[in-house]
């Protein structure tokens, strides 16, 4: 009907916080940073980032769906940070509600580096990010993690780890992305939805890890030399089958790239590869839609080859 206003994206800040109003909430919560330039940084589905004074990253939830995810972040990740090879921000100032706004907030200190997503490296100059992931992600889904720092942690509440649930979720992006003419039927990527269809959950059994949660382009950063510099966005943070971070090897690295991240990782199933890909289709697909409709151009395209990767070798 004429007149009548779009549907909000799924993505659409509930609370989208300025950076006069994040300013505001720093040095007022936060007197030795009272003052310092505020600059915007990034803009996610869940959270609106700011940096602070040229060396702090603040965090405001843009959804109060994401509002589980900041506390586990604050409550869990300095724990986690001293078990692993690469950076994690790590709160250290922690805001509560107040001045309009009504969420709590964090502040860490910056983690170097630029997302892949947006970085630009060919597929050839990957293997070294892809390496350093891999351990990174050994480290992560080691079995002492889950003693010290998964306590608490739900288990997958998003259900990432089930194909069953994501590879119908994948064809309908799929197919939004079709009707966008972004996006034109693969079998191949067919097939391993398929495929991935015919498993149930995971049931856990002892192979339950601490997992990210949400590993993909934009979470992991990497520096100048293409070398992984960081991994950041931890508000999907839970136990899973490993599969569930695994899809980044899928959706991010292919050819010799994705070898040296699982070389560096160990040994993955044939299931949990499944799994993995199942997951990093339906990934680079939200990411495509979302790159489509913020004008992120960088980020669409790498999420399109994103899909393709997911289904090759």
């Amino acid at each position: 009907m004429n007149g009548t206003p779009p549907a909000p994206a799924e993505w659409d800040a509930e609370h989208a916080v300025s950076a006069a109003q994040a300013a505001a909430l720093v040095g007022g919560r936060f007197p030795a940073l009272r003052g310092l330039a505020v600059e915007p940084l990034a803009n996610g589905w869940d959270n609106t980032v700011f940096l602070v004074g040229g060396r702090w990253v603040f965090r405001f939830p843009r959804r109060e769906i994401a509002l589980p995810g900041v506390r586990r972040e604050i409550d869990h990740l300095p724990g986690l940070a001293r078990r692993l090879p690469l950076p994690i921000p790590v709160p250290e100032f922690v805001g509560e509600p107040a001045d309009g706004f009504p969420w709590p907030f964090w502040g860490a200190r910056l983690v170097p580096g630029r997302e892949l997503a947006e970085a630009g490296l060919p597929e050839a100059a990957r293997v070294e990010a892809a390496a350093d992931a891999g351990a990174f992600l050994r480290a992560l889904h080691d079995p002492g993690a889950a003693a010290e720092a998964g306590v608490g942690l739900p288990r997958d509440p998003f259900r990432r780890g089930d194909p069953s649930v994501r590879a119908p979720m994948a064809r309908e992006r799929l197919d939004r992305l079709t009707g966008r003419g972004l996006w034109s039927p693969d079998p191949a990527t067919e097939d391993v939805l398929a495929e991935g269809e015919t498993l149930g959950p995971s049931t856990g059994d002892g192979v339950d890890r601490v997992c990210h949660g949400d590993l993909h382009p934009r979470h992991l950063l990497v520096d100048a030399d293409g070398r992984a510099s960081g991994v950041i966005d931890w508000g999907d943070l839970c136990v899973a089958d490993p599969a569930v971070d695994l899809s980044l090897a899928y959706g991010a690295f292919v050819g010799e790239a994705r070898a040296a991240m699982l070389a560096a990782y160990g040994p993955v199933s044939r299931e949990r590869e499944l799994r993995a890909r199942v997951l990093a289709v339906f990934i680079c697909a939200a990411l495509a839609e979302y790159a489509a409709s913020s004008g992120h151009v960088r980020l669409l395209e790498e999420s399109l080859k994103g899909i393709r990767r997911a289904s090759g070798d």
